[in-house]
């Protein structure tokens, strides 16, 4: 299955985890997590994938760059990962979540 596609269930599930840090980047720029929502669901492919090392673990593992548009087309730049919590899959925004500079 495409990897945006099963984010963008996730996120309708509302399956999705947000970290410290990306609800602190949310905050500064005034957003809400159903604008982040809207945004991932309405993006029409992955910006860009990266590769990374969990720094816990110190496994590898794939993050995934998202820019998406709000319904009042507002820019939303999302990075994060799917895991497994408790035997069910989320979307973990864990870098950030935060209005994009690139217009």
């Amino acid at each position: 299955m495409d990897t945006l596609v099963r984010i963008k269930r996730l996120v309708v599930a509302r399956h999705v985890l947000f970290t410290q840090k990306a609800e602190g980047e949310m905050a500064a720029d005034a957003l809400t997590p159903e604008l982040v929502y809207e945004s991932i669901l309405n993006a029409p492919a992955i910006f860009k994938t990266l590769r990374s090392r969990n720094p816990r673990s110190r496994k590898s593992e794939k993050l995934y760059v998202i820019k998406g548009l709000t319904y009042d087309g507002l820019v939303i730049y999302t990075k994060g990962k799917i895991l497994r919590k408790e035997g069910v899959n989320v979307f973990c925004v864990l870098i950030s979540s935060k209005r994009s500079t690139d217009v």
